[in-house]
């Protein structure tokens, strides 16, 4: 059986790229088509405008689908829209939606679908934490939508009938079509949302037009779907059954991986090397947009210490990452002295002072600056490092605590669940947080909009000249200029401790085909995954 999208449509001038050609000449495929994937912590929620999970964005890219997908490499490929075109001024985009896409209902799916979740994203009423998705998106009204200051109807997203969807911008935004690729934007049914209330994400109410169904949701415990045989391309959806198992603890997950339960799981920090060596054909390490970082609460609400940026300083100077990587991780991930990963599309990574200092400089500065600050022997720093139960985590959080004694930092930790742990970081109910930020598109300015004043941005960090940066760099011919200098201005206003940048560091099941290895996002879609006989 082959794999092939056929359909292209023209972009600019150009074609959108068909995707590989699956299964691989001289595979067969196995009669079991299940795959079971890990997740360490509950889904939040299934809801596409409210979600704001990767391991939620997972679940939802296989229960739903945007105006585009992505291809193996993350390029952007059709997906509802089998195609779009752009004005010669480069605001207008008008997607032309597929006549053969259904709800998993049966219902067709309109561009009205599309209209009703954009509005729905933006509208105060819904209380998105993603709603600034749709002003990044550069959509025409997006702000004053999302500030309450115009009506969700005058968003600048319209159906021209059923199959065309017309998306007027504020300003040219290259990267447009990779951000409809992000869960946010993907259509939800509005009759069923309206119907069901909060309850329409359960098993037996929601109604999905992604390449699968919901049959069952134990919170915390796992999440099954099957194939949906509504999607449009059902025909070429070889993988029947999909589940994620939810395990706390990595060591276990990986257990359960090597019993057969679990077909990719993360490695444990330190354990790549015996398993790559052992399992080569299983353990990968591939560069992955995330950066993991320390963030820190400048908030009114957050420790006067906090406000002093001699100690936002001495903390991310005293930040042992080489420790991190090469002693706790091993798995190939890089030590970050910024906060935008080195592998994102046409980044160049800007020079900061202290990442050329040895760990012994910075370790020196360090303790001149609490020193400056007012912290000593007879006045010890105390600060309370939060983070969510994972074994990495903590082991790098122990670790954290004795880097910052050498420094006279008196350090707690404190280890909560995930959803406790996201709750306190939106109402600034917190000092030092663990956290990590994946990027929603490949392109830099996913990093750096967070730190905008009207970002997620949970330390409530703002600089006018960082937003002005960011603002400027929507408009600019090559907005890499202002991304080194707001990536230099983060590194002057240290509103985090940057500590390394991921590598997906995983075990994966040989006889599972068509996980993507060379995206550096790693979205991946259950429809374009098989398992082969062996």
């Amino acid at each position: 059986m082959t794999r092939l999208f056929l359909t292209t449509a023209l972009v600019a001038g150009l074609a959108l790229p068909a995707l590989a050609v699956q299964p691989a000449e001289g595979e067969k495929l196995a009669e079991n088509q299940s795959y079971t994937f890990w997740l360490l912590d509950a889904i939040k929620t299934a809801d596409p405008q409210k979600n704001t999970d990767v391991e939620g964005s997972d679940i939802i890219r296989q229960l739903f689908e945007g105006l585009l997908n992505e291809d193996d490499k993350g390029a952007p490929v059709p997906g509802v829209a089998s195609g779009f075109d752009l004005s010669e001024d480069k605001l207008t985009y008008t997607f032309h939606l597929r006549p053969e896409a259904k709800w998993s209902n049966g219902d067709p799916v309109v561009a009205g679908d599309f209209v009703y979740a954009w509005r729905r994203l933006a509208n105060p009423e819904t209380a998105s934490e993603y709603a600034w998705f749709m002003e990044l998106m550069n959509v025409e009204n997006a702000s004053a939508v999302v500030k309450g200051e115009k009506q969700p109807e005058e968003l600048a997203v319209k159906a021209l009938d059923d199959h065309t969807l017309e998306v007027r911008l504020s300003t040219p935004t290259p990267y447009f079509p990779k951000m409809v690729t992000h869960g946010s934007t993907f259509p939800v049914n509005q009759k069923v949302v309206e119907a069901e209330g909060d309850n329409w994400t359960q098993p037996g109410k929601l109604v999905g037009n992604g390449a699968y169904v919901l049959k069952s949701h134990d919170l915390g415990v796992q999440i099954s779907m099957e194939k949906n045989p509504e999607y449009w391309d059902a025909a070429n959806v070889v993988m029947e059954r999909i589940k994620g198992l939810t395990v706390n603890d990595n060591n276990v997950a990986l257990t359960r991986y090597q019993a057969g339960e679990l077909d990719r799981v993360q490695i444990p920090a330190g354990q790549y090397p015996r398993l790559k060596e052992q399992f080569p054909d299983q353990a990968i390490s591939i560069p992955y947009s995330c950066t993991y970082a320390y963030l820190l609460n400048v908030s009114e609400k957050g420790p006067e210490a906090l406000k002093d940026v001699r100690v936002r300083k001495a903390l991310s100077y005293a930040m042992q990452r080489d420790v991190v990587v090469n002693q706790i991780l091993q798995g190939g991930q890089k030590p970050a002295y910024n906060w935008s990963h080195w592998a994102i599309e046409g980044f160049q990574m800007p020079e900061i002072d202290y990442a050329g200092w040895s760990q012994a400089e910075r370790l020196e500065k360090a303790k001149a600056l609490l020193a400056e600050a007012g912290y000593g022997p007879g006045k010890p720093l105390k600060l309370t490092l939060q983070y969510n139960t994972d074994e990495n985590h903590k082991k790098i959080a122990v670790a954290a605590q004795q880097f910052y004694k050498q420094i006279g930092v008196e350090l707690t930790l404190n280890n909560v669940e995930w959803k406790v742990h996201t709750d306190r970081m939106q109402s600034q109910d917190f000092e030092m947080a663990r956290y990590a930020w994946c990027a929603d598109y490949n392109e830099a300015s996913t990093f750096l909009d967070y730190f905008r004043s009207t970002g997620m941005n949970s330390g409530k960090y703002s600089n006018p000249e960082f937003d002005r940066l960011m603002d400027q760099s929507k408009t600019s011919e090559d907005p890499n200029a202002q991304y080194t200098a707001a990536e230099k201005i983060l590194a002057e206003d240290m509103p985090l401790v940057p500590v390394y940048q991921y590598s997906k560091v995983d075990m994966i099941r040989d006889d599972i085909k068509g996980l993507p290895t060379e995206n550096v996002m790693n979205d991946w879609y259950a429809k374009d995954i098989y398992r082969i006989q062996k």
